[in-house]
């Protein structure tokens, strides 16, 4: 069971998710994301330290890079794009 909800490319991350659910991963492929909406919600990848998702940015994760994304206090709503 995924800590998120798809429609089509669109994810959703409830701000009542249990933060354990939110687990160090990689991808098998490389994505292009873009942050729709949420607050508090970071991002870290592996060995570096985590930055702020803000409304409007746009963050590129290639193949197999490790990152998890850390619990804010609102939803948060990402687009992905590949």
């Amino acid at each position: 069971m995924n800590p998120y909800e798809n429609k089509g490319n669109i994810r959703t991350f409830s701000q009542d998710v249990n933060k354990l659910e939110l687990v160090w991963h990689q991808d098998a492929e490389d994505r292009d994301i873009e942050v729709l909406e949420g607050k508090g919600w970071e991002l870290q990848m592996d060995n570096e330290l985590p930055f702020e998702l803000v409304k409007g940015d746009r963050i590129f994760i290639t193949e197999g890079r490790i990152h998890r994304i850390l619990k804010g206090t609102t939803d948060l709503k990402i687009k992905i794009n590949g």
